[in-house]
């Protein structure tokens, strides 16, 4: 079955955060990390992976990931936190 991911990025805790949607997490971070494509993510250096959440299928994700940009920064921050309070790369050890 097919999985979707919506994701955040930043630069550092508590840093410029980006929300992202994808159907290959792993390509999509090698992409990040190595700024192949121009635009937000590049601009600010936003490649340290801090929250993912997996959806079976591409429209459940695109709705998710357009609720969550539409979210308050607070917000934000407080579900990076119930996940990852250390604000750890969730992408380090990949390949």
């Amino acid at each position: 079955m097919p999985s979707y991911f919506v994701y955040i990025l930043t630069n550092k805790k508590n840093g410029t955060l980006y929300i992202g949607m994808t159907n290959d997490l792993e390509r999509r971070m090698r992409e990040h990390k190595a700024k192949e494509v121009s635009g937000f993510t590049k601009k600010y250096n936003t490649s340290l992976l801090v929250y993912l959440e997996q959806h079976e299928t591409s429209f459940e994700a695109f709705k998710r990931e357009r609720q969550m940009k539409k979210w308050n920064r607070v917000w934000k921050i407080e579900l990076i936190e119930k996940e990852n309070p250390k604000w750890e790369d969730l992408s380090k050890n990949w390949n």
